[in-house]
C-alpha cells in the first residue's frame, strides 16, 4: 500500500507532510472519525513513510521496495508495534500495555517502545480500538504519552473525541477524519470486486459512506432486513417483541464470531438512527413540507410515518440518540438479547406507540 492506494485524506496527509518539513511532528496522535474509512491505513502509511530509510528522513512518502517497506507491509517491522482490543474482550488489557502481572513493565507496548530502534530512525506505535481504554488500561499509558521516549510516535485510532477519557485526550494531538465520498467508498468496493447496483448505490449516499459499512449493505440479505426494519418502524403501533426477535436473527445469521455479529447489531442501530434522524429533520422542516427533503427510509415509509408521529422533533431526536447509545453499548459487551429488549421499548416510549 501506498499513498497513490489511499483514497480521500489528501488534507491530513499534506498537514502531516508540512509538519514532517518543518520539524514539527509531534509524538503522540488521536485518529478519530468513523470507522471504516481509512484511518487504520493513513496510520500504517505515515509510520511506513516515517521508517523508509530508502527515503529522506523529512519525507513521508515511503519508497515501497526496501526492506523496511516489506516489512512494515508484512506486519512484521521490529520498530513497528500494533494493538488493538481482542474480540472477546470489552476493553484493550492492560497486559497488551504494560506486560502479564510476573513480567510488569519488562514486556508490552509500553517497554517495547522505549528501547532504541533496531533501524536507527524511530519507534512507532498504532493503537487500534483506542474508544476502549478502561481507567486502569488509561493510566498504564499516560507516562509514555507524557514523556514518550526520543524519536518515538505513537497513534491512537477512535472514533470520536466524546469517547476518549479526558486524560488521553488532553495528552494527545487530534487528528479528525471525515467520512468519504459515495463514489470514493465505490471506488474501494470496485477495487474489492464489489460491484454496486444503482439502488445499492442510492443505499450507500445515505450509509454515512463507511466502507466497513457499506461493505455489509451490499449483503442483499441485509437490504431486504433493512427495508422490512424500516417499514416496521414506521408503524403508528410498534410490535416490540417481533423487532426484537427479527434484530436478534439477523444478528445471530452473521455466524459465530463475536466481532462480526457486534459489527452487524450496530449496523441495524445505525439503520434505525438514520430514520429516526429523517423524521427528526422532516419534523422540523418549519413550512412543514417534506417533499423537498431527502430521506434514508423509502420516501414513501417516511412521510407516512411524519404523519402519524405522535412526540414531535423532541421524540425523534430522543429515539436518535437511544440508537447512538446502543451502538456504543455493543461496544462494551452489553448482552446482546437485554439491549435490544429496552432499545425497542425506549423508541417505543419515545415515538409515543
Amino acid at each position: 500500500m501506498q499513498w497513490a492506494d489511499l483514497i480521500g485524506h489528501e488534507r491530513q496527509r499534506q498537514w502531516f507532510q508540512t509538519a514532517l518539513t518543518n520539524g514539527r511532528l509531534a509524538s503522540s496522535f488521536l485518529f478519530v472519525g468513523p470507522d471504516g474509512i481509512g484511518k487504520r491505513t493513513f496510520a500504517r502509511l505515515v509510520a511506513k513513510g516515517l521508517l523508509c530509510r530508502a527515503t529522506a528522513t523529512q519525507s513521508l512518502t515511503a519508497c515501497g521496495h526496501c526492506e523496511d517497506c516489506v516489512q512494515v507491509d508484512a506486519d512484521t517491522h521490529p520498530d513497528l508495534i500494533s494493538i488493538a482490543k481482542p474480540a472477546d474482550k470489552a476493553f484493550i488489557p492492560i497486559e497488551l500495555l504494560i506486560g502479564e502481572r510476573d513480567k510488569r513493565m519488562r514486556e508490552g507496548l509500553c517497554h517495547d517502545i522505549s528501547m532504541r530502534p533496531y533501524g536507527g530512525r524511530r519507534k512507532i506505535a498504532i493503537i487500534d480500538d483506542a474508544d476502549c481504554f478502561n481507567t486502569e488500561g488509561a493510566n498504564c499509558l499516560l507516562k509514555t504519552l507524557e514523556e514518550p521516549p526520543a524519536g518515538s510516535m505513537l497513534i491512537l485510532i477512535g472514533t470520536s473525541l466524546q469517547r476518549q477519557l479526558p486524560t488521553i485526550r488532553s495528552r494527545c494531538q487530534a487528528v479528525m477524519f471525515r467520512s468519504l465520498g459515495t463514489e470514493q467508498v465505490k471506488t474501494l468496493l470496485q477495487r474489492s470486486g464489489i460491484e454496486l447496483s444503482p439502488g445499492q448505490a442510492e443505499l450507500l449516499a445515505g450509509s454515512g459512506a463507511s466502507l466497513a459499512e457499506a461493505r455489509m449493505l451490499v449483503d442483499e440479505e441485509l437490504n431486504d432486513f433493512r427495508n422490512n426494519l424500516l417499514e416496521t418502524l414506521s408503524k403508528s403501533q410498534l410490535p416490540l417483541i417481533e423487532i426484537a426477535k427479527t434484530c436478534g436473527a439477523i444478528v445471530d445469521a452473521a455466524g459465530k464470531e463475536a466481532r462480526v455479529k457486534r459489527e452487524r447489531l450496530k449496523l441495524l442501530f445505525r439503520f434505525a438512527g438514520e430514520f429516526y434522524r429523517d423524521i427528526a429533520l422532516h419534523l422540523c422542516h418549519r413550512d412543514g413540507d417534506t417533499q423537498g427533503v431527502a430521506m434514508t427510509a423509502p420516501a414513501a415509509t417516511g412521510r407516512e410515518c411524519c404523519r402519524h408521529w405522535k412526540t414531535g422533533p423532541r421524540g425523534a431526536t430522543l429515539a436518535w440518540n437511544r440508537c447512538l447509545i446502543a451502538a456504543e453499548q455493543v461496544d462494551r459487551n452489553a448482552n446482546q438479547a437485554t439491549l435490544l429488549e429496552t432499545w425497542v421499548a425506549d423508541i417505543a416510549q419515545f415515538s409515543g406507540c
